[in-house]
């Protein structure tokens, strides 16, 4: 991954957001253990394509990639429960549910693509 890449620009974008969902969800919504969740979650995506940018093998960047999958689905998963419990706004959680599915399409992409390059099932 190359600097200018829109993967590394996308889950800043995405970082940054949770960042401010968080300081919504505590500061507005006094919501303090979900939203905690998120932003661990949310930011770590980020800072998963970071590491992978410094990968010290074709292995090691699939590692990071995968991991920043699974803290994306695992903000799906806290994104739909902060939306059902009430704590978002309809207009707010759409807006986040497309980030992060495109998001997800982004790095499952990205998987699928090394796996096939290492011979990985």
């Amino acid at each position: 991954m190359k600097e200018d890449n829109v993967v590394l620009e996308k889950s800043y974008a995405l970082a940054l957001r949770m960042v401010k969902l968080y300081g919504y969800l505590t500061e507005e919504k006094r919501e303090f253990v979900l939203s905690k969740q998120i932003l661990h979650s949310g930011t770590s995506i980020g800072a998963n394509m970071e590491a992978a940018v410094g990968a010290q093998s074709e292995k090691d960047f699939l590692s990071k990639i995968s991991i920043g999958y699974k803290e994306a689905r695992e903000t799906k998963y806290w994104l739909r429960l902060l939306n059902d419990s009430g704590y978002l706004e309809e207009g707010q959680a759409q807006s986040l549910f497309r980030d992060i599915g495109e998001m997800l399409k982004l790095l499952g992409a990205i998987q699928k693509t090394m796996k096939q390059m290492l011979n990985i099932r």
